[in-house]
C-alpha cells in the first residue's frame, strides 16, 4: 500500500486520485460542519464550488426541501439560510432537508476527487470512523491519497495534523506501507499533538483568524476528537453518512 498526503498548496491532479481511496480534510470548518449537518438528520449535503451554482441548483427543489448554506471570507453568504458554523446545524434547522453547500476551501477540494475509488470528507470530529472506513476500503489492496483542503490555497496546520492522525491510524499494523514525503511530514506534524488537539488553536493561523472574527466556539467544536461515530462519504456528488454497519477488516 502507498499512502500520500497533499498538504494544501498544490493543485490536485487526476493521477493523485484515480482508482485510489481518497480522504479530503477540512477541519476548519467544512468537514466538521458537514458531519454536524448529517448528524442532525440532514438528508444529504451537495457541495458546490461557487455561490451561483449553489443558488441555481436550489431552483430544482421545493423551497422547504433545501437549505442554502456556506461562507465566503468566513461569514454566511447573503441570502443563504446557514453559514459554516457547525452549531447552526441543529435538527430543527436541517432534519430531513438537503443542504446545498459552498465554502472557500473544502467544497473546491472535493470537486477534484472525481475518479477516486471511494472518497471521504474528514475532520477531527470523525477521524476514528474515517480510519475504520478507509481500512475497510483497502482491506483487499489499494492506495490512499489524503488531501488537505488548506486555507486559501495555503497549508493549514490543523488539516496537516489531522492528516497525520489519519496516516497513523490507517497504517497501524499494516505490512509493506510506502509513505510519500507528504505523509511523513503529516506524521511528524501530528506528533506534538498526540496528547490533545485543542492546542492546535494556539498554533494554527486559520484558527487564530476565526477566533479573532468571533468564531471561538466553532474552533472548540472543530478541535474535538470523535464527536461523531460515522464517516462521511462523498459519492455521486453528494455527501452522506457511511452506513453504520460498515466495519473494519
Amino acid at each position: 500500500m502507498r499512502i500520500d498526503v497533499l498538504l494544501g498548496e498544490a493543485q490536485v491532479a487526476p493521477a493523485d486520485v484515480v482508482d485510489r481511496v481518497v480522504v479530503v480534510i477540512d477541519v476548519l470548518r467544512a468537514a466538521t460542519t458537514v458531519a454536524a449537518a448529517l448528524g442532525a438528520g440532514a438528508r444529504g449535503v451537495i457541495p458546490f464550488e461557487t455561490v451561483d451554482e449553489t443558488a441555481s441548483r436550489a431552483k430544482a427543489y421545493e423551497r422547504g426541501e433545501v437549505r442554502l448554506a456556506g461562507e465566503r471570507r468566513m461569514v454566511k453568504i447573503d441570502g443563504f439560510d446557514l453559514g459554516n458554523s457547525p452549531a447552526e446545524y441543529t435538527p430543527a434547522s436541517v432534519e430531513g432537508r438537503t443542504i446545498l453547500y459552498t465554502t472557500t476551501n473544502g467544497t473546491t477540494a472535493l470537486a477534484a476527487t472525481h475518479g477516486a475509488r471511494s472518497c471521504y470528507f474528514a475532520a477531527f470530529v470523525n477521524v476514528a470512523a474515517t480510519v475504520a472506513s478507509v481500512r475497510s476500503s483497502i482491506a483487499h489492496g489499494g492506495d490512499v491519497t489524503i488531501i488537505c483542503a488548506g486555507h486559501e490555497r495555503r497549508l493549514a496546520l490543523e488539516d496537516v495534523v489531522c492528516a497525520g492522525r489519519l496516516v497513523r491510524g490507517i497504517t497501524a499494523g499494516v505490512d509493506s506501507v510506502f509513505r510519500g514525503d507528504g505523509a511523513r511530514v503529516a506524521e511528524m506534524a501530528e506528533r506534538p499533538f498526540q496528547g490533545g488537539i485543542a492546542s492546535v488553536a494556539l498554533e494554527a493561523g486559520h484558527a487564530k483568524s476565526l477566533i479573532a472574527a468571533g468564531f471561538e466556539r466553532d474552533v472548540e467544536w472543530c478541535l474535538t476528537l470523535d464527536r461523531y461515530d460515522r464517516a462521511v462519504r462523498y459519492h455521486d456528488r453528494q455527501l452522506q453518512l457511511e452506513p453504520a454497519t460498515r466495519t473494519e477488516h
